[in-house]
């Protein structure tokens, strides 16, 4: 393949500063999670010293990022390699309206399910919308990051994030992946997740140790996402590596598992993206896991727990955002009546705006479980903030307003409705809707 003439792409004293900056806030946001978050037996999370710069990826696997001038002045374009072929599983979105990468990796995760070598990334343009050149363009993508590494084209997943619609400047593209190989290296996950953010205000990255019956395995990922979060199948962006060794079959299964209480039950504005892609390479170095074993159930309840704490990461990132809500419904019929409810509440804008204005409206809550689509008594239901409850069976509304204000001033709170005495129960993770998403959002092809 013909490379074109690369141009100097400089970073400026400013916008490394700026990254340094969002850097920061990101390693204070990722520890105070870490500190709070209800971590499984098995699992060791990342060291609170820890600032995702040593030893961050599993054995086997390293990762690097360059600037390629895409639409930022910085770097913006990533590459994960796995030393050797990987099983490989994915899950990608359900929006008709895919991108190009969506539709090739897609086809090269069917062709090359244990043998895949890289996954290529870039933000600033999401090659989406785009056509036979669109497709072209993610396909070069892979050939070029193929010859780099000598493997095969279909042993490369592409990924993009960016703005819908327009080409990507290819040329620039290729320059940058003709420097990536330079830019590897195993311990830090830092450029990588800085090169995947679009309006993300900060990185996002964790990894975390699970002990396994035959030794410790290694779960690393990275996530963007800000706005256009209301996934279907998968999140904005997550790439995650493990050096498990376990067949591709059982690793889709696993994702598919874990996805569904993680990336799929998280909400910012209610839009699914048109590149949505959730990916995972697993190097085979670490212990066997198989169907159906222990070790199998704890590799599932880590993995969850690993994309939970990304998913909120995207939450607590939600443009314009300035609070954390989970969202509960217990005592449905079924999980998914109690989802219905969940998800209706988690994205109502009217809910969204009175907990941005820490206002205890809470006639919009029911309201909306009321439309969700779940079956319900409304005699019987039940409103909570935290342990203050609001409304009580019979739309007894005795509470108090400070206590209720107090709460929705946190950064962080639960809503927890009970519909009745069923079985059913899920949590979605939403976020307040401010008017800086209108101004983030009526600017952003600027």
């Amino acid at each position: 393949m013909k490379q074109p003439d690369c141009r100097s792409n400089l970073i400026t004293i400013n916008q490394a500063c700026t990254a340094l900056e969002k850097f920061h806030k990101g390693l204070k946001v990722i520890r105070e999670l870490s500190a709070v978050t209800p971590w499984p037996a098995s699992v060791t999370p990342m060291p609170a010293a820890s600032d995702g710069t040593l030893n961050f990826w599993p054995a086997g696997f390293s990762a690097g990022a360059v600037s390629a001038a895409i639409k930022y002045d910085r770097k913006d374009l990533m590459l994960l390699v796995a030393d050797r072929p990987s099983s490989a599983a994915a899950l990608f979105t359900r929006n008709l309206c895919c991108a190009a990468p969506v539709l090739l990796s897609r086809d090269h995760l069917q062709r090359s399910p244990s043998s895949v070598r890289a996954v290529v990334c870039n933000s600033g343009n999401a090659n989406a919308a785009t056509g036979d050149k669109g497709m072209a363009d993610a396909l070069a993508m892979a050939e070029a990051v193929a010859q780099e590494l000598a493997v095969k084209p279909e042993e490369v997943l592409v990924a993009s994030t960016g703005v819908i619609g327009q080409l990507l400047p290819i040329e620039r593209v290729l320059c940058g992946i003709s420097t990536l190989p330079s830019s590897l290296q195993h311990d830090s996950a830092l450029d990588a997740a800085q090169a995947i953010m679009t309006t993300d205000t900060f990185p996002k990255f964790f990894m975390l140790d699970v002990q396994l019956s035959g030794g410790v395995v290694r779960l690393s990922g990275i996530a963007k996402g800000s706005g256009m979060i209301c996934p279907d199948m998968a999140t904005m962006l997550a790439i995650l590596a493990t050096d498990a060794s376990i067949t591709p079959d059982l690793l889709q299964k696993a994702l598919r598992l874990a996805n569904k209480k993680s990336f799929n039950a998280i909400t910012v504005d209610g839009d699914t993206s048109t590149n949505d892609m959730v990916s995972i390479l697993a190097s085979g170095t670490g212990p066997e896991i198989t169907a159906e074993s222990n070790d199998f159930h704890l590799f599932c309840e880590a993995l969850q727990a690993l994309m939970t704490f990304l998913a909120k990461l995207i939450v607590i990132d939600g443009e314009g955002a300035s609070k954390l809500v989970t969202i509960t419904v217990e005592g449905a019929t079924d999980d998914r009546d109690a989802e219905l409810a969940a998800r209706t509440i988690a994205q109502s804008n009217l809910v969204k705006t009175a907990i941005h204005g820490e206002d205890a409206n809470w006639g919009r809550i029911i309201a909306a479980a009321g439309r969700s689509g779940a079956q319900f008594n409304q005699e019987e239901l039940e409103l909570r903030f935290n342990e203050l409850t609001l409304l009580k069976p019979g739309f007894i509304a005795s509470y108090s307003e400070a206590e209720a204000s107090e709460i929705m001033a946190k950064n962080s709170y639960t809503i927890t409705l009970r519909l009745g005495s069923g079985p059913g129960r899920a949590t979605v993770w939403s976020c307040d809707l401010s008017k800086e998403y209108v101004e983030i959002n009526g600017s952003y092809r600027s």
